[in-house]
């Protein structure tokens, strides 16, 4: 695991926070990452609470999270020339059972 994502997985230990996280091989913007997030919401289904089979979609519903108040983001380019970006949520959000908005 790449050094910054250790840390953003401790520090995610010690403050109760949700997390989401881009990766790219080459440059990407905040703007670009959180739209990677959010275009998951084709793959939710409000009326089940669920995603598509097979599809990821926590990502969006925690960027919708109705309850989430502070958002803080980094972003860190490697020395390889890629991209890390991560965003914590607070409160968290993702409950099972419950709808983000």
């Amino acid at each position: 695991m790449p050094t910054n994502a250790r840390l953003t997985a401790s520090w995610s230990t010690l403050v109760p926070v949700a997390s989401t996280v881009a990766w790219s091989s080459g440059n990407m913007s905040g703007a670009a990452a959180v739209k990677l997030w959010v275009n998951e919401k084709a793959y939710y289904d409000y009326s089940s609470n669920s995603c598509a089979a097979g599809k990821q979609c926590g990502h969006y519903t925690q960027v919708v999270w109705k309850n989430t108040i502070r958002v803080g983001c980094a972003k860190v380019r490697c020395n390889n020339g890629g991209t890390f970006i991560s965003c914590n949520y607070d409160p968290p959000g993702n409950y099972v059972g419950r709808r983000p908005y």
